[in-house]
């Protein structure tokens, strides 16, 4: 069994910043703190720079299977690990949708066959399934995706019968995509009789509004509350939002909420540079409204942050309007634009973690993930935030090839991400060591 020494690291967990060793023996956390090194251990020095639990994203879409022209569960994988993200929870809309147990369980076997990072998969709610939902339990997946609002395929739940059968008969926690279709349906038409087919990307936030967002994001909280449902909302946009949720820490919440990192770095003025590259649903909205979406997650409203990280091709991106995809490739970048929002003064580092590896873990009862713990899988990143990484085509991993941080030079690098207790990415280029398990989750009641 191997046994790895990191040493001289600054250790963000749990709410504090220390000092600390940690050695890990075969996949597993052995000893965090100091002590004699076992022989023939392999010893990396930190030399202060600051080490994590590895990162959980809670909400991406690896394309596989049907659009494997953008993306690749094991491309994605491999960009999430040069980031430090070191588990993922991937989407249903793929080509077929994951809409049953059986299709789970073929993805499984693609991400066990490929997979550079730690996996998991939700199951696709649709508007005829809902036995699968009854049935569906933690050893297929990690939760119900529930689409309230515009979707490709049979992934939009309208019927207001089939929300509410979802809602009282599911054990897994429901992840909702709040969006009201009708409104954004009116807003298109509004906006085509003014501009045809031309319209522009400026538009976006009206069409896909704040308004459409609020009334399908407190018809899901009112119906989490009626039926004592584990809601998870996803990617809120929008400042009138946050008043659907209580701050405090996430034990003992129901309904808990998430917001992504492109919600937190962009702003509507961003679209006149980047166009559809950060077309996304629901859209990236006001200067105003980034700002309350910070400081909810500084005051305990906002539980997660996640990517949403959907690629698409340039090519398809730039199509006009009404035809190029929404998304944004984003994993491989998510931990250093929070750590640049950190040196900004925006985020803590214990609240950088909190939001991205432990609640990820304690929300969706992730079995031995998310914390720096004796006994715990040995998931981390170290992090240099005296070094610089420049975002350029080359750097990008995805498959999709670009990135809409391009040009961008951030003031920290990650230098190391540890998965299972194998090194996988070092200095800059991964290892090619592929040490990626399928998540376990307990379940959470």
């Amino acid at each position: 069994m191997s046994t790895l020494a990191l040493i001289n690291a600054r250790l963000v967990n749990e709410g504090r910043i220390v000092d600390a060793d940690v050695l890990i023996r075969g996949e597993r956390i052995e000893r965090v703190g100091a002590g004699a090194l076992p022989p023939g251990a392999a010893v990396v020095d930190l030399a202060g720079k600051h080490l994590l639990p590895g990162l959980i994203d809670d909400q991406v879409h690896c394309r596989e299977p049907g659009l494997t022209h953008k993306a690749t569960l094991a491309t994605e994988s491999l960009a999430a690990i040069c980031g430090g993200v070191t588990s993922f929870l991937d989407m249903p809309n793929t080509r077929p949708p994951t809409a049953d147990r059986a299709l789970l369980a073929a993805k499984r076997a693609i991400a066990a066959a490929t997979c550079y990072a730690n996996y998991g998969f939700y199951l696709g709610a649709t508007n005829d399934n809902l036995e699968e939902i009854k049935a569906v339990g933690p050893d297929d997946a990690c939760g119900i995706k529930v689409f309230m609002g515009a979707s490709t395929g049979n992934m939009l739940v309208d019927d207001p019968g089939t929300l509410e059968e979802i809602f009282a008969g599911a054990h897994l926690p429901i992840a909702t995509h709040c969006e009201d279709s009708p409104l954004i349906w009116e807003n298109e038409r509004r906006f085509r009789e003014r501009y045809g087919d031309n319209v522009p990307i400026e538009a976006h936030p009206l069409i896909r509004s704040a308004e459409a967002c609020y009334k399908s994001s407190s018809l899901a909280v009112d119906l989490a509350r009626r039926h004592g449902t584990r809601l998870h909302v996803l990617h809120l946009s929008t400042a009138r939002e946050l008043d659907l949720f209580e701050a405090g820490p996430i034990a003992g919440k129901r309904i808990t909420a998430e917001v992504c990192a492109h919600h937190l770095w962009f702003e509507q003025s961003s679209y006149a540079t980047l166009g559809a590259k950060i077309k996304c649903n629901p859209a990236i909205k006001t200067a105003a409204d980034r700002e309350a979406l910070r400081a909810a997650v500084r005051d305990g409203v906002i539980d997660v942050i996640a990517t949403d990280h959907a690629p698409h091709t340039l090519e398809e991106k730039a199509r006009p309007y009404f035809e190029s995809p929404s998304g944004l490739p984003l994993v491989q970048h998510s931990l250093l634009m929070l750590l640049e929002q950190h040196r900004d003064g925006l985020f803590s580092l214990e609240q950088i973690v909190e939001k991205t590896a432990h609640n990820p873990a304690v929300l969706f009862g992730i079995v031995d993930r998310g914390f720096v713990r004796e006994g715990h899988y040995a998931d981390l990143v170290a992090v240099d935030l005296g070094g610089t990484t420049r975002v350029d085509a080359a750097q990008v991993r995805y498959k999709c090839g670009w990135s809409p941080l391009e040009g961008t030079e951030f003031h920290a690098a990650v230098d190391l991400t540890v998965q299972n207790g194998a090194i996988v990415y070092r200095e800059g280029a991964p290892t090619g060591v592929r040490a990626a398990q399928a998540l376990k989750f307990r379940g959470r009641e």
